[in-house]
């Protein structure tokens, strides 16, 4: 079996938020937004020089493991649209148990959308 880098495609520890105490000023501090299978929270952070985010999912969702592929949903959606975010961006996804019924590619529909309604993309490089 061919070895693969290992963590090339996982979102790193350090686009993540993790502390409680930051959960809570975003969400009591930030903007909120509510689409689809998700409520969004943000704020943007000067003194960060890239985007992060946090994800809750309750157990009103499901089980663990509806739960966890929820998660893994969200960060992989959040990792691949990471570079179209404002840089200082921190974000936090509170998922609805409406998530649970829903495929990749409609979660990732109701993200682009909260970014598209929220306007906190990054204006696109002219290239």
């Amino acid at each position: 079996m061919p070895a693969s880098p290992q963590g090339s495609q996982k979102l790193p520890g350090r686009s993540r938020i993790k502390e409680s105490r930051e959960y809570a000023r975003i969400k009591s501090h930030g903007r909120r937004f509510g689409t689809g299978s998700l409520l969004v929270n943000w704020m943007l952070e000067p003194s960060c020089s890239r985007s992060r985010v946090g994800i809750i999912v309750s157990r009103k969702v499901g089980n663990a493991v509806t739960r966890n592929l929820a998660k893994r949903r969200l960060r992989e959606v959040f990792r691949k649209h990471q570079s179209q975010l404002l840089p200082s961006l921190q974000l936090v996804i509170v998922a609805r148990p409406s998530i649970a019924r829903k495929s990749f590619w409609e979660v990732e529909q109701d993200f682009l959308q909260a970014v598209k309604t929220a306007q906190i993309r990054s204006a696109p490089s002219a290239s």
